[in-house]
């Protein structure tokens, strides 16, 4: 109970709080600090990193209220106080040749918000939920934080899309098949906006582990489609012996995925059935029928 008092006393003198930026309804960020002046006490003033600065003010007024934080709201108050210090050091060395009290309120922004960030980070070290211990495993090469993690994740008790697609990110050289299971669970999950496209990636490392080259292409192409990445057609023809027909036949397949991750249609999709490993016993592809169907 003490712990938690000294948390939310600190996130009122300036270290906690949440939104996207860009969204409005009433969260922009000038009447926001004008009603709750402690919120921005501690940030610059001008519209410098006001992207970073946005999320921080707007996860500060959602967590205001707040009286026990789950800890994926600390997770993202540590990551914007995290972002939001990066790119303010880099403003605080920017200097204003007619406002000097512009770089001296930068460099004042940055001093506090390293402070903050340290205060939070030492505050939230004892938090054992999947999201701190994420959080301590990939900022602290805390190994205790990661085995607790996994064991979370084996029991049943992570349930996050982003968190499961980090575990799969850390089996993907480890256990190619337990890397695909948690990779296709995220993928039947997870909003599109959420989406991050090295995931097909991820996916697609696992599947050419197993020697399952026609999905590494197809995941592969996803990425490439989705990202306008510039890639060697030659290499890619690689992976399946060359064949230009099987080629083209799963570049829709791509196609067909990127369309059901963003219209939320992939958990009922044919390319899903292709994917997942029940299937692949059979190893049934989707018909091109069936493709053109769904979409």
């Amino acid at each position: 109970m003490r712990q938690n008092l000294v948390i939310i006393t600190s996130f009122m003198l300036g270290i906690s709080f949440f939104g996207l930026f860009g969204c409005d309804n009433g969260r922009n960020i000038t009447t926001i600090c004008k009603n709750n002046p402690e919120i921005c006490a501690d940030l610059h003033k001008d519209s410098w990193c006001m992207p970073e600065k946005t999320k921080l003010i707007q996860n500060r007024l959602d967590l205001k209220d707040t009286p026990n934080p789950t800890g994926k709201q600390l997770y993202q108050q540590l990551t914007y106080l995290e972002d939001y210090s990066r790119c303010i050091e880099l403003a605080s060395g920017v200097q204003h040749i007619i406002h000097t009290n512009r770089t001296a309120d930068r460099a004042r922004a940055f001093r506090l918000s390293t402070q903050n960030l340290s205060l939070l980070q030492e505050q939230t070290r004892e938090r054992q939920d999947p999201f701190m211990s994420y959080y301590q495993w990939t900022r602290f090469n805390d190994t205790a934080a990661l085995n607790r993690l996994l064991a979370l994740e084996n029991a049943g008790e992570v349930t996050d899309p982003f968190l499961l697609a980090q575990v799969a990110t850390y089996y993907s050289n480890r256990n190619a098949i337990k890397a695909q299971q948690l990779y296709l669970k995220v993928f039947a999950e997870i909003h599109y906006d959420d989406f991050d496209a090295n995931w097909l990636l991820g996916l697609a490392s696992t599947y050419r582990q197993t020697q399952e080259l026609e999905k590494t292409y197809m995941l592969t192409k996803a990425n490439l489609l989705l990202t306008q990445q510039k890639y060697s057609e030659d290499k890619m023809l690689a992976l399946i012996g060359g064949n230009k027909s099987l080629a083209a036949e799963l570049d829709s397949y791509a196609e067909n995925l990127i369309d059901s991750l963003k219209s939320g249609k992939y958990p009922t999709s044919t390319v899903r059935s292709w994917l997942e490993p029940q299937a692949q016993s059979t190893d049934v592809k989707p018909t091109a029928d069936a493709l053109v169907e769904e979409k």
